[in-house]
């Protein structure tokens, strides 16, 4: 029987006023049981609440009238309550199938569970933005997203030619995924879609006819992401990164939909993520060309936000974590993937004592760029020994596990330590 374990209740709240604790489970809301987080700011949003709840193994109910628009005040261990949703589909480029094999049990243990897990549930799209196929939804599924109006969801199209999608996908019952868009569009439910693009499989025509189709359900549907394959160096699949010259295609080719589709539409509808624009050296387009939206989970648009914060006098590097450590540093060393490199190195060419190392991936391959996916390890096996600052400081996306570790399950300062050297992270906006 599936309940939502409180991580945490809000002082003052609704929830303590009734006597809820962390650890306890809750059961029901006005005899509805919750799936999810979702159902609870649903089926709490009654004047009068009924909450079952359980406690030591011992069943209890409290009610409580509840004033319009009072929060419940509840935290949740997990957001879902019965499990997360899994991908029925077989990607090539699957992260999950790019993790190194045969890995050693202690290492394994501290990788992130969420790179393992092949995550295709529409609640977390809804709730975080994770792209989802919609693949696996059956008709309570479509009914439960019209009821409580689960917009918007973010969709994973890759290709809206029906038999390609399939292909891609290595899913032969896929649905067409135009008609579920469709479907959407007509219960009110916005989407922000994606394609990865793969040489030689969905680009070309097929992009064409991708960003064609999706720009025809303009407004339902908000946006296009246009993302390069990522690979490890445990891929096993058929497919490749793009070359160069493969990328600069894509660049041109998306570059004139938007001319065209700004005029029809009044947005640009397809955005590249910021990987086409770093790995060609080219300057990452102005905010206003993302037309008010926020696609920077999909790494569209990340960097100009940054660059967007930078004031051009001094990099603020978590003050807070300086100061308590008493630290005055005169030199820092940033450390970052290969592909932010070349941007944050001329945005500090003007600062005294502020150096740029960027960090090789070993662990997952060096076509693998980011800074959220760098190992401990790598780290320290690459500045050990080299001329550092004062202090070095990581990029916070590296710790981004829930109990903030790296991918091998090392601290910050377990970095520090084997560096000799004070380690902070750096400020929130420095991702990649």
């Amino acid at each position: 029987m599936s309940a939502g374990l409180i991580a945490a209740v809000a002082p003052g709240s609704l929830a303590e006023r009734v006597g809820l604790r962390p650890g306890d489970e809750l059961l029901s809301i006005n005899g509805r049981r919750p799936r999810d987080v979702i159902d609870v700011q649903f089926y709490a949003a009654d004047e009068h609440l009924a909450l079952r709840a359980r406690r030591n193994e011992e069943q209890f109910t409290v009610e409580v009238d509840r004033q319009y628009g009072e929060p419940l005040g509840l935290e949740f261990a997990q957001p879902t309550f019965d499990g997360i949703r899994r991908c029925n589909n077989r990607c090539e480029f699957c992260f999950v199938a790019q993790m190194p094999p045969n890995m050693h049990p202690n290492m394994r243990q501290h990788i992130r569970r969420s790179l393992y897990v092949r995550d295709d549930d529409y609640r977390h799209s809804f709730l975080f933005g994770n792209y989802v196929t919609l693949t696996n939804l059956d008709a309570g599924d479509w009914a439960r997203i019209g009821e409580q109006h689960l917009s918007p969801l973010y969709v994973s199209v890759h290709a809206t030619e029906a038999g390609l999608r399939r292909r891609i996908l290595r899913n032969p019952d896929a649905p067409d995924v135009m008609a579920q868009l469709r479907r959407l569009a007509d219960s009110g439910i916005e989407a922000h879609t994606q394609i990865v693009v793969t040489p030689g499989l969905n680009d070309g025509a097929h992009l064409d006819r991708s960003i064609g189709d999706l720009a025809e359900l303009y407004p339902a549907v908000r946006s296009l992401s246009v993302v390069p394959v990522g690979l490890t160096k445990y891929h096993r699949g058929g497919c490749r990164v793009h070359t160069d010259a493969e990328m600069a295609v894509v660049v041109e080719q998306v570059t004139r939909w938007q001319a065209r589709l700004r005029e029809r539409l009044g947005v640009r509808f397809a955005y590249l993520s910021d990987e086409w624009y770093l790995r060609l050296g080219k300057r990452v387009p102005e905010f206003e060309h993302y037309d008010g939206l926020d696609l920077t989970e999909n790494g569209v648009g990340l960097v100009r936000r940054f660059l967007e914060g930078w004031d051009g006098s001094k990099f603020q590097v978590s003050e807070s974590q300086v100061r308590d450590a008493n630290l005055e540093p005169e030199t820092l060393t940033l450390v970052t993937g290969t592909l932010f490199a070349p941007v944050l190195r001329q945005l500090t060419s003007q600062l005294t004592g502020v150096y740029v190392l960027p960090v090789l991936n070993r662990f997952f391959g060096e076509t693998v760029t980011v800074a959220g996916l760098l190992t401990g390890r790598d780290v320290v096996a690459q500045l050990r020994g080299r001329e550092l600052g004062d202090v070095v400081a990581l990029p916070p996306a590296m710790f981004g596990g829930p109990e903030g570790q790296s991918l091998d399950g090392m601290w910050p300062d377990e970095v520090g330590q084997a560096l000799g050297r004070p380690v902070v992270k750096q400020m929130s906006g420095y991702l990649r």
